[in-house]
């Protein structure tokens, strides 16, 4: 496992570069030797921001974290990823994919029931709208996101609430 960590606005001091190597060396549990795990870490503000970017093949584990103590930070990171992996290893077997990165030892363990369950349904008439009236229709509902036909494109698309008060819009790839 390589551990690449860069900094944002902050002075990578030893004891910190220490403190992310020991919490997410206990990670190596999970992962090849031939894995590489990017960490970004930062300061905005009063807040301390970590990011863990874990490519693999097919797939992506990342987690951004943030709070005011950036060891408290670190050890959010960790937990929050070994979740991630305990599903992404789930999904791995119900679809009998292979794992690359993983070791065989953490894929063969037995899996605890922690899939995916859609609970409930929504169905709502899509009418084309413009992205910056979604936009104002997803304030006036208060949600974070909001599912529309573009007027432009007649495609399905999404905007999304972005820190900083701005949006998002993804849109499909033809």
């Amino acid at each position: 496992m390589r551990i690449t960590i860069t900094g944002k606005n902050i002075d990578l001091t030893d004891g910190i570069k220490a403190a992310v190597t020991e919490r997410l060396g206990k990670l190596e549990r999970y992962f090849t030797e031939d894995t590489d795990i990017y960490v970004t870490m930062g300061v905005e503000k009063e807040r301390q921001k970590i990011e863990v970017t874990i490519p693999m093949k097919g797939n992506i584990i990342r987690t951004e974290q943030v709070s005011n103590d950036m060891y408290v930070t670190i050890d959010l990171v960790e937990e929050v990823i070994e979740r991630q992996l305990k599903k992404y290893k789930n999904k791995l077997v119900t679809q009998y994919q292979s794992g690359a990165n993983l070791r065989k030892e953490f894929i063969e363990k037995e899996t605890e029931d922690d899939e995916v369950r859609i609970i409930r349904t929504k169905k709502f008439g899509m009418k084309p709208m413009f992205p910056e009236d979604a936009c104002v229709q997803m304030d006036l509902l208060g949600h974070d996101f909001f599912v529309f036909r573009n007027a432009d494109t007649e495609e399905v698309n999404v905007v999304y609430r972005r820190k900083g008060n701005t949006y998002g819009l993804i849109e499909p790839e033809c």
